[in-house]
């Protein structure tokens, strides 16, 4: 029988280490974290208590075994008090102040009735040692306040439960779940060890309260280490980060997702319940741009094809750190812009079209001739420019009014853009004026060109108020070989060349294409067609 005894006295005291080792690795990996401040305190309290009992058991008068009693009611009116505080702090709710008074209220009140018991027997109305058992143990005959202390204690456990239960359908992640799950579990032994001992169904009378405390947290553990319990509070996570229209992936100091927000599915589609834990750039081995953007950890933006439809992300990064300023993860926020760069191209496009005829504005012309003969410097090649305008283009202002002078200006800058090659770029470079620039081109096939827009400017026709109107135009041609590496001609050059041979093609009696030579002889005339 004493044998037995000390079978129980070594699971007890087995028990407190374990709620001892379970506190300072609390304090030491988990102090930061939601609710992990209660959890330290809880597991301090349940390892006084337990290695209190164990010298209770140990004890061989009932003098000594009230003394240990004394000492085991330091902790134990305070346990279901930091397992309710420690319930709503992890899921991200904060009691009122009034609420937190009256609670520590009822445990120091506990706390005085039972170190005066002697004085007044309300809260064991009798104490002695048992006769059954094969060594002192005392039987307790609680009284009135026992009763209020162990339907408190019942209260804030079952409270705490409640608590967790009710958020449960609330979580979409199954690490969650099985974090409220596995606190459930571990809350609910000490009230079945409560319930055999205030029975009288335990061995000898022997409280298992400590026993059941220690097992508790040991569930609250296998949570910690298992599911990472307290690394995000699970409640906060649905009304703050689940809210975000923002997609958010968060990632520990390893890379690992840890978790993510229901939007970050639409950034991410193959995201599942299944990648937590697993590193970002396995779950990123189709998207290897993502994945290096990751890495990188700059903010860039980030472009993507969702349901045949371009999407435009700006990404940005912000570390996770604790207390002290240590990096312990990163959150990366994937910010839809696609709005934004769509206005943006569109507020680029009015600044760069020409209103009226929808060709380049010059200085946008200007801008992109350049990039061209950038381009052309570094490989080599070969450039040229037409430049056009409408001839006696003030005759059909004055004539037919600015209304009509619009559709030619209009007409003839479509004409033209449909006459070109891909590769070629078109502006106003003012009024009637219009320019062209054509990479890697030789001179005949632009002077070809040139007469192919002068033919078909000329052979169509408008009509402006049942009135048909039939314009022409005059072109000058400009062409240089560029080597690589050398910056002659300029774009600047190659223009000056064309509108001075504009000017030979207008001086020649217009509707004429004529190219830039050094001499520039005036009515000297090439290929030019019909007057």
């Amino acid at each position: 029988m004493l044998q037995e005894i000390w079978f129980y006295q070594v699971v007890i005291i087995l028990a407190g280490v374990l709620s001892l080792f379970l506190c300072v690795y609390s304090f030491f990996k988990l102090r930061e974290a939601p609710g992990a401040r209660y959890y330290i305190l809880v597991t301090l309290l349940s390892a006084v208590f337990t290695f209190a009992y164990a010298f209770e058991l140990s004890s061989t008068t009932i003098e000594q075994i009230k003394l240990w009693l004394r000492i085991e009611y330091l902790a134990i009116p305070f346990i279901p008090v930091c397992l309710l505080f420690m319930s709503f702090d992890y899921t991200g709710q904060k009691l009122k102040p009034w609420i937190t008074y009256f609670i520590l209220v009822i445990p120091l009140i506990t706390i005085f009735l039972h170190s005066t018991n002697d004085l007044h027997h309300f809260y064991y109305t009798s104490m002695e040692l048992r006769s059954d058992s094969p060594s002192p143990i005392i039987k307790l005959e609680g009284g009135p306040w026992f009763f209020v202390h162990s339907i408190f204690l019942f209260l804030c456990i079952m409270i705490s439960v409640i608590n967790l239960i009710s958020q449960l359908k609330e979580q979409v992640l199954f690490q969650f779940r099985m974090q409220i799950l596995t606190m459930v579990v571990g809350l609910l032994l000490p009230i079945i060890a409560n319930f055999f001992y205030l029975n009288d169904m335990s061995p000898y009378g022997i409280d298992l309260g400590p026993v059941s405390m220690s097992l508790s947290f040991l569930f609250h553990g296998a949570a910690l280490v298992s599911f990472q319990m307290f690394n995000v509070a699970p409640i906060a996570r649905n009304y703050v980060f689940e809210s975000m229209k923002e997609g958010v992936i968060v990632l520990n100091h390893k890379n690992a997702i840890v978790d993510y927000n229901i939007s970050m599915k639409s950034v991410l589609p193959t995201l599942h319940k299944h990648v937590i834990g697993q590193s970002i750039i396995n779950v990123l081995n189709e998207s290897p741009k993502l994945a290096k953007m990751i890495i990188n950890e700059k903010d860039c933006d980030y472009e993507t094809c969702i349901d045949e439809k371009q999407i435009y992300y700006q990404i940005r990064f912000s570390p996770i750190l604790n207390k002290h300023t240590q990096l312990i993860g990163k959150m990366i926020t994937f910010v839809d812009v696609t709005d934004k760069v769509i206005m943006q191209r569109k507020l680029k496009k009015l600044a760069s079209i020409d209103g009226l005829t929808q060709v380049f504005n010059r200085t946008y012309f200007l801008k992109k001739s350049d990039s061209i003969f950038e381009a052309l410097r570094l490989t080599g090649g070969s450039a040229a420019i037409i430049m056009f305008d409408i001839d006696y283009f003030k005759k059909v202002n004055d004539t037919l009014g600015h209304e009509a002078g619009d559709l030619v200006l209009c007409h003839v800058a479509k004409t033209a853009k449909e006459s070109l090659p891909e590769q070629a770029i078109i502006g106003r470079y003012g009024g009637e004026e219009f320019i062209i620039c054509l990479p890697d081109i030789s001179l005949d096939e632009t002077y070809e060109l040139a007469n192919l827009i002068r033919f078909n400017i000329a052979k169509s026709h408008m009509l402006h108020n049942k009135k048909e109107i039939c314009v022409t135009s005059s072109f000058g041609v400009s062409h240089a070989k560029i080597h690589a590496g050398d910056h002659h001609p300029t774009i600047q050059t190659l223009m000056r060349q064309a509108d001075e041979a504009l000017f030979v093609a207008k001086k020649n009696g217009r509707n004429y294409v004529h190219s830039f030579t050094e001499t520039l002889p005036f009515l000297e005339l090439r290929d030019t067609g019909s007057r």
